[in-house]
């Protein structure tokens, strides 16, 4: 081709000089159907989410705040989780059956209405801890749940350092309203970043990096997860899985 040289590498894109312009050609060329496929065969090889029937214990630690323990069992064909959390003195349990709950306070399940307010003690937040956990440790393979909008195009990108194939999820209602992102390893298709905004524009919302993995039932999920804001960067805390 007349006129046309190599300049350099960047990541997953090549520049060429053509005629005066430089030209992005990204070689990568790969659909969002074909990489949440290879994201899920590298997390979920043997296709094990769907019969995940098994107990997940996390460490959660925040700036200025006393740990928190929880102890969290998910079973997907039973449709049942459950979750017991220590937390200071008290040890507070929450069982979903279908959209079922029960929810026990240091054994008790009869509580004072200041108790209600703060430790969160109703069926609707019992859902959304059950919601919370079924999608981010049944991430990537959650991406294929009904009202995903995943956007066709793959784009590129640097974050913290790093090159990334990106994935850009909406939600129909009344699945979510948030805008995600999903950042996936170029080479092994791990998902090692994801970020959310309520209203992108205004660059609210918060991302979180993944790093370390451990296997439970034959699925990669990610040993620990780091909590930031998206705006100033600020550390929120960490997911450890135990």
């Amino acid at each position: 081709m007349k006129n046309l040289s190599i300049i350099f590498f960047s990541g997953l894109v090549i520049y060429l000089f053509y005629e005066g312009k430089t030209i992005e050609v990204n070689y990568n060329q790969i659909s969002s159907e074909e990489l949440l496929n290879k994201s899920i065969s590298y997390h979920d090889p043997n296709n094990s989410w769907n019969k995940f029937n098994g107990v997940i214990n996390i460490t959660m630690t925040r700036p200025d705040k006393s740990k928190r323990n929880s102890e969290v069992e998910i079973n997907i064909p039973g449709s049942y989780f459950r979750s017991k959390v220590l937390q200071d003195t008290n040890t507070i349990e929450q069982v979903v059956k279908n959209d079922l709950c029960e929810i026990t306070l240091n054994g008790k399940s009869t509580f004072s209405e200041d108790e209600i307010k703060k430790h969160r003690l109703t069926c609707d937040f019992a859902l959304k801890m059950r919601d919370y956990y079924t999608f981010l440790y049944g991430l990537p393979m959650k991406l294929r749940d009904p009202g995903t909008i995943i956007n066709p195009k793959v784009t590129t990108k640097s974050f913290k350092g790093k090159e990334y194939l990106v994935l850009r999820v909406d939600y129909t209602e009344p699945v979510g309203k948030d805008r995600w992102y999903f950042y996936f390893n170029p080479k092994s298709y791990a998902l090692e970043v994801y970020q959310f905004f309520h209203e992108e524009s205004k660059n609210d919302g918060e991302y979180i990096l993944l790093s370390e993995e451990k296997e439970i039932n034959g699925i990669k999920m990610p040993k620990i997860r780091s909590w930031f804001y998206n705006d100033e960067d600020k550390f929120l805390g960490t997911d450890t899985l135990n």
